[in-house]
């Protein structure tokens, strides 16, 4: 037979007083707990901190980011707010340049009388600037093409009130003017005050103008004083509703819509847009009434 290799035995259970090497586990006792490379800290943890993952506060915290925040798109809607405004003033005061020059002086007054087809270039070409101001954004936001648009859009209009205004007496046109700077006024201190929310009536709004516009060719098939006065009392109420609405969208704030602090020559387009055509509805008013 073949021999087989001494191979040294080792005793499942030491002698009495003797260690045990081996890799048995006595019978009646429990196998030791495992060891444990991470023990627990006893620190307490920290109470759960406000800050999001970008490292402010959470804007529900009312912590220092959402104060900081709140400042910050405020300053922000205020500059917006003077920057449009200053715009507007710049805009008006040309509109009433070129209606002095054609109501006080008697040459351009003439010349206006009697070359028509040069009020008809000037709607033409105001149309087509409202139509880019109003639809191409990148016109409308790109400096200084915006300025210049806007600049060439104003002197049309400018010229076109001016043609207008020449068709009445020079008291009617200080008598409108007058009523369309306290109306609009008062009616920009009540969008500024007021609780109410006219940004969400803008479906309502279009919906006026519409109606309006089908009542101004009714006026025009069918003349008369009385219609047309009743005309241009609505047009004045309506463009009125829209000097509110325009205002509150330029503010943002609590409404439910606003205009994008980018947007100044869009909002400065609309408030002027309002105020001229109150002061063509007012003129209407009075010149029709004094006949």
């Amino acid at each position: 037979m073949a021999s087989q290799p001494n191979y040294p035995t080792y005793p499942s259970q030491p002698a009495p007083g003797q260690p045990s090497y081996g890799w048995s586990v006595p019978v009646d006792q429990d196998p030791p707990p495992p060891y444990n490379q991470n023990p627990p800290l006893h620190n307490p943890q920290p109470p759960p901190s406000s800050a999001n993952m970008y490292g402010g506060a959470d804007y529900e915290s009312g912590g220092l980011g959402d104060a900081a925040f709140s400042f910050s798109e405020k300053s922000v809607r205020m500059a917006f707010v003077r920057k449009v405004y200053a715009i507007l003033m710049v805009q008006l005061a040309i509109t009433v340049g070129f209606i002095s020059l054609f109501v006080y002086e008697p040459n351009v007054k003439l010349y206006s009388r009697q070359h028509p087809e040069m009020w008809w270039i000037a709607f033409t070409m105001t149309f087509i600037l409202l139509i880019v101001l109003a639809c191409c954004n990148d016109f409308r936001r790109r400096w200084p093409l915006n300025i210049i648009l806007l600049g060439l859009f104003t002197a049309c209009e400018g010229f076109m009130l001016g043609a207008v205004s020449s068709l009445y007496r020079s008291e009617d046109v200080l008598i409108a003017a007058g009523i369309c700077t306290a109306v609009c006024l008062a009616l920009t201190v009540f969008a500024m005050q007021t609780k109410w929310d006219f940004t969400a009536c803008g479906g309502i709004l279009f919906v006026c103008v519409i109606v309006l516009f089908i009542f101004g060719i009714v006026a025009i098939c069918i003349p008369g004083k009385v219609i047309n006065l009743v005309y241009a009392s609505l047009g004045a109420l309506l463009f009125s509703c829209y000097l509110v609405f325009d205002t509150q969208l330029m503010l943002g704030g609590k409404h439910k819509y606003s205009i994008s602090p980018e947007e100044y020559i869009f909002a400065a387009l609309n408030l002027y847009l309002d105020i001229i055509n109150i002061f063509l509805y007012i003129l209407a008013i009075v010149g029709g009434s004094r006949n």
